[in-house]
C-alpha cells in the first residue's frame, strides 16, 4: 500500500473499518493518512508503515507489543492510540490532530520566544514523566513527534514505534538506524543501552532548535552528528535565556547526570517565574485536500456489513494483565466474527440451534467462544457501565438461556469502563472549592495556570482546560484550570493639554484609576489648574489605585522682607520683588522706613497689602 504515488491509498478501507480520506504527511518508513472510523464515526489519523515490514514476522511481533504498550498510556500529552492492525501492510491507528507538528512550525520559518518554548518543553516533559513512569521510553523525540491539537496543546506521538523499527533492522535512506540522529543522545550514538535520560536529551535539543532556530552538533553525515555528541555535552544558545541552565543539565554526556523528566518539569516550572506569559504557538496544520477523497458514506452497521480484518492474538509473555490492550480485546471478537462467516458458507441447509449462555460479567473470550460454538454472527456493542472492567460483558441479546438458530445474530455489549463523571460547574469559583468539587465527583486538580483578568476577581476559576465542547471526563481523571490573576496594571497618562481637574479625572476614570484631587502651591501654575499626577506620568500601578490630582493653589505665603531704613522708592521695590503690594506711606515720604504693617518676617499669602511708616506714630 505504501506506493510512490502518494495518493493511492485514498478510498481504501483498512481492515473493514478504516476509510482513507486523505494523505497527510510522508517519512521514510510511514506515510500518515486522514481517515474516518466507519465503526465510530469519528476521524482518526493511520500511520501506514512501509510494504517492506509486511513480511518481516518479527517485526509484527516487536509491533504488535509496543503498540499494545503505547495503547496504555492515557496523558493528556501523550497522543491517544486506538487501534493497530496489518491489512497488506502494518498500521496505527491514533486520535487526529488538526494543529501540525513543532517541525512543522520551525520548517515555516518560526521561533518559538523562550516562553513558547518552555510551554512545548514543559508540556513534553510532563508527558515524558508519565511515560516513564509507566516503564515506556520513546527513543525517537523531535519535532516531528511533537503534535499540536487545534487548541495548542501538545501530544506526543509514536511512543513504541522506534524501538520496533530498530529490532527490525529498518534503516533510514542514508543507512542510519531509525531514531534519527540528528536528536540521538551520546549513548545512542555509541551503542549503548538507551534509557529515559535519552529522551530527556533529545528534548533539550528540540527547544533549542525550536527557540534559535540552530540545532547543536549537526555536521554532513549522520556519522559525524552522532560522534559530535558524544565529545563535549550541549551549551544551550544565548537566545534560551532562564531555560538555559535547565537545557545545559538536560544535555549532559553522561546520562546519569541528567535530570528526570520529573525533574525537568520543575527547571521549567523554575525558569517560568522570570518569563512573561507565552503568545499562542504559531500552529502550521496540515493541507488537507478532500475534494477527492471524502466521497464514501459511512455505512450504518461496519461490523456486519464490511468484512472484519483478522488479528494474530499476542504471545502470552507479550500480553501482561496489568497492561492488557482494550483494542486488542475487540479485536479478537472482531476475528471470531470472520471466522463465523467462512463457516457459515459451508454450514448445511438446516439450521441447528443452541442455547446462548450465559455470558455477563465474563470476559470478552468467553463470548467470543460462545459465538463460535454456536456458529452465530457476532455484533459488538460498546457501553459504559460504573464498577466494570474493560472488555467485561455488560449484556447479550438474545439473553441468556435463548435458543438462537446458528447464522442469527448475537449482540454482545462490552463495556468501555464506568461511566464518564460530568464535570462540576467550576467557573467563579476559588481554587481551594474547585478542588473540593472535582473531589466530591471522583475527579482531581490537575494544573493552575493563572491569566489577567478585567472582569474576575483575582483567585477565580475563569476557563477548564477541556477539549471544545467536552463536559465529562473518565472517573478520576485531572481538571486542568485557570484562575484570574485579575486587571493588568495601568500606566499613569500624560496630564490632560487643558490642565482641568474634571479632565484629569476622566484621563485616570478611562484606565480604571481613580483620581483624588490635592492642592500645592505653584508660583507658575494658575489656581486651580492641574500642575501634575502622582505617581507620575508613565509609572505602572493596579487597576482602581488611587492617583493624586495635583491642583495649584497659587505661589505659597513668603515672609514680609526687612525694608526698614531704605528709602521709599527702595523698600517699595523690595516687596514687590517678593511679592507684596505697597498699599501706602504713613509719614513723610522723604524720609527713611521706620517700620512696615505687617511686620518684617511675618509670613502672609501672595500679594498681601503693606503700608510702610517713615514715622512711628504716638502711642
Amino acid at each position: 500500500m505504501v506506493t510512490s504515488d502518494f495518493g493511492d491509498a485514498v478510498g481504501r478501507v483498512l481492515g473493514g473499518r478504516y476509510r482513507i480520506v486523505a494523505p497527510i504527511g510522508v517519512g521514510a518508513s510511514a506515510q500518515v493518512f486522514l481517515a474516518d472510523d466507519v465503526t465510530l464515526r469519528r476521524r482518526v489519523a493511520v500511520k501506514v508503515l512501509h510494504e517492506a515490514l509486511a513480511a518481516d514476522d518479527s517485526f509484527l511481533r516487536r509491533f504488535r507489543a509496543e503498540a499494545q504498550s503505547a495503547a496504555s498510556l492515557n496523558h493528556q500529552h501523550v497522543l491517544g492510540v486506538y487501534d493497530w492492525g496489518h491489512d497488506g501492510v502494518p498500521y496505527l491507528v491514533s486520535e487526529y490532530l488538526g494543529g501540525g507538528s513543532l517541525e512543522s512550525m520551525i520548517r515555516g520559518g518560526n521561533r518559538l520566544s523562550m516562553s513558547q518554548g518552555l510551554l512545548v518543553g514543559l508540556e513534553a516533559a510532563r508527558g515524558l514523566e508519565y511515560a516513564h513512569g509507566e516503564g515506556l521510553v520513546h527513543r525517537d523525540i523531535k519535532p516531528a513527534n511533537l503534535l499540536f491539537g487545534d487548541a495548542g496543546r501538545l501530544r506526543i506521538a509514536d511512543f513504541g514505534l522506534a524501538r520496533a523499527l530498530a529490532e527490525a533492522g529498518w534503516t533510514e535512506p542514508d543507512g542510519s538506524m531509525v531514531g534519527t540522529a540528528r536528536y540521538a543522545a551520546p549513548e545512542q550514538a555509541r551503542g549503548e543501552k538507551v534509557g529515559p535520560a535519552a529522551d530527556i536529551y533529545a528534548l533539550a535539543l528540540t527547544v533549542n532548535e525550536a527557540v534559535s532556530g540552530e540545532l547543536p552538533f549537526t555536521a554532513d553525515t549522520a556519522i559525524a552528528t552522532l560522534m559530535a555528541r558524544t565529545e563535549k555535552p550541549l551549551e544551550p544558545h544565548p537566545d534560551l535565556g532562564p531555560l538555559g541552565a535547565t537545557l545545559r543539565r538536560a544535555g549532559a554526556i553522561d546520562p546519569d547526570e541528567r535530570p528526570t523528566a520529573a525533574d525537568l518539569v520543575r527547571g521549567f516550572l523554575e525558569a517560568a517565574e522570570d518569563l512573561p506569559r507565552p503568545e499562542p504557538l504559531p500552529l502550521v496544520g496540515p493541507e488537507i485536500d478532500l475534494a477527492e477523497g471524502d466521497q464514501t458514506q459511512l455505512v450504518a452497521d461496519p461490523i456486519v456489513a464490511s468484512t472484519p480484518r483478522p488479528v494474530p492474538a499476542l504471545p502470552a509473555e507479550d500480553d501482561p494483565v496489568d497492561r492488557r490492550w482494550p483494542w486488542a480485546v475487540l479485536a479478537v471478537l472482531v476475528a471470531a466474527a470472520a471466522v463465523i462467516g467462512a463457516l457459515l458458507a459451508f454450514r448445511d441447509t438446516q439450521t441447528p440451534a443452541s442455547v446462548v449462555p450465559e455470558l455477563i460479567g465474563a470476559n470478552s473470550e468467553a463470548a467470543s467462544a460462545a459465538a463460535l460454538d454456536g456458529g452465530w454472527v457476532l455484533r459488538l456493542e460498546e457501553d459504559r457501565q460504573d464498577g466494570s472492567a474493560v472488555g467485561e460483558v455488560l449484556s447479550v441479546d438474545p439473553p441468556p438461556g435463548t435458543e438462537l438458530d446458528e447464522g442469527e445474530i448475537l449482540t454482545v455489549v462490552v463495556s468501555k469502563g464506568s461511566e464518564l463523571v460530568t464535570v462540576p460547574e467550576l467557573i467563579g469559583e476559588t481554587e481551594i472549592a474547585a478542588g473540593a468539587l472535582l473531589e466530591s465527583v471522583g475527579l482531581s486538580l490537575g494544573s493552575v495556570d493563572s491569566i489577567e483578568s478585567e472582569t474576575v476577581e483575582p483567585g477565580l476559576v475563569v476557563e477548564l482546560l477541556l477539549d471544545p465542547g467536552q463536559t465529562e471526563v473518565e472517573p478520576g481523571s485531572e481538571v486542568d484550570l485557570v484562575v484570574s490573576a485579575g486587571p493588568s496594571q495601568r500606566q499613569v497618562p500624560a496630564v490632560p493639554d487643558s490642565f482641568d481637574v474634571d479632565d484629569a479625572l476622566q484621563a485616570l476614570a478611562d484606565r480604571r484609576l481613580v483620581g483624588e484631587v490635592v492642592e500645592d502651591s505653584s508660583e507658575d501654575v494658575p489656581v486651580g489648574s492641574v500642575i501634575e499626577f502622582s505617581p507620575g506620568v508613565g509609572a505602572f500601578v493596579d487597576a482602581d489605585s488611587v492617583v493624586e490630582i495635583i491642583v495649584s493653589s497659587g505661589p505659597a505665603p513668603r515672609p514680609v522682607p526687612n525694608v526698614v531704613g531704605l528709602t521709599v522708592a527702595e523698600a517699595t521695590a523690595d516687596l514687590e520683588a517678593a511679592g507684596f503690594e505697597v498699599s501706602g506711606v504713613v509719614g513723610n515720604p522723604a524720609l527713611p522706613v521706620r517700620l512696615t504693617d505687617p511686620d518684617q518676617g511675618e509670613v502672609h499669602p501672595f500679594g498681601t497689602k503693606v503700608r510702610l511708616l517713615t514715622e512711628i506714630p504716638d502711642s
